[in-house]
Formats: structure tokens, sequence, C-alpha cells
């Protein structure tokens, strides 16, 4: 298999990790990639120029986090990522989606925020931050496990996206319950392993 990637991408990361604790990462060649420049090997096979984008070992191309994960959890037999049915489910799948939207939302501020600031862009970047702040609120109430699920994944992804990026930005103190859970999860070799680079 073959993944365009960024390193600094936390849905790339979101991949990487489910990848690893599959225990499948060896079988993935990591292609270094710009989306921003839109190469032409990466348009050929994602026309939406976007990192991740996997090659499967049959040269099928594979876009969107959600289902490269959900590939990834096909391949090899290590326990599911993804439940197979019942709440279990829908509740991993639930917190999926809490965790990208907050990437979504995080990533967009981002970007904005490097564009000459005027009130339009800032009305636009705080209902960003207004998202991701609701979103932390509604985890806090969560009960959330071991990293063994794609939910927990997303999720985990997520917060450290908000630390790279975001990181004067305190969200530890109004959420404890969720600085407790992640404070041992960010140090699983999963998430040590592909922590985006500092500097």
């Amino acid at each position: 298999m073959k993944l365009f990637y960024s390193a600094t991408s936390p849905y790339v990361r979101k991949v990487m990790v489910c990848a690893m604790l599959r225990r499948i990462d060896q079988r993935i060649e990591k292609i270094p990639t710009n989306p921003h420049e839109s190469p032409a090997s990466l348009v050929a096979e994602n026309p939406l120029s976007k990192v991740p984008c996997l090659l499967t070992e049959d040269g099928f191309a594979l876009f969107d986090s959600p289902v490269i994960c959900e590939y990834l959890d096909g391949v090899g037999d290590a326990l599911a990522l993804f439940p197979p049915a019942g709440a279990a489910r829908w509740v991993a799948l639930r917190l999926q989606a809490v965790g990208d939207g907050i990437l979504d939302a995080a990533v967009a501020r981002r970007m904005e925020s490097a564009k000459p600031i005027d009130a339009a862009r800032e009305t636009f970047m705080a209902r960003q931050s207004h998202a991701v702040d609701r979103a932390l609120a509604m985890l806090e109430r969560e009960s959330l496990g071991a990293l063994a699920d794609i939910g927990a994944v997303s999720v985990a992804c997520a917060l450290g996206y908000l630390d790279f990026r975001f990181g004067a930005e305190d969200w530890r103190t109004d959420h404890p319950r969720l600085a407790d859970w992640f404070a041992p999860i960010a140090e699983l070799p999963a998430m040590l392993n592909t922590a985006p680079p500092v500097g």
C-alpha cells in the first residue's frame, strides 16, 4: 500500500494511528506530498488534491480519512477498530464525527488565520472556534475508553491537533475529565510515533 501524506496533517495522523494499532503500518509506503501544490501524482489518484490518499495493494485509490480507516480495519487480523453493529458501533461513529468535526473547524480556522484579517474572516474564525468549544464540552460529558476504536482515535487526533496548532489556548482547564483521559493516551506509541514535527 502507498499513502500520500503530509506529516502535519491530522487526518493523515488518524490513518497512521489506525495502521499502527492494527500492526500494518510497515505495509504502507509513505509518499511525502504537499496537497496545496496539487502535484500530478496526487491529482491523478485523488482529484480533490487532498491527503491522506491511500493506494491499496491492487492500485485502487481511497481518500478521506474515515474511508481509509475503515478499509484498513479489514487488513490484517488485529481487533477491529470499527465495531460491527449495535450501540457500540454508533457510539464509535458519533465520536469519529465529533473528532473529525473538531479537525474540520480547527483546520479551517488555521487556514483563514494566515490571510489578511477583515470582519468577515474574523466572524468565520470565531464560528469555527465556538464549534470546537461546544464539541469539547460534549466530549467532557462522554465516557471515553481506551484507544481501541475509531471514535477514540479520532478524538485523540483532534486534541493533538489543538495542542499542535493552538497550543497557547488552554482547553484543559475547562475540560478536566477530557484532559485526564488524553494524558495517558498521548503517551501511547501510536500517538507518539505519529506526532507532527515541532518547529
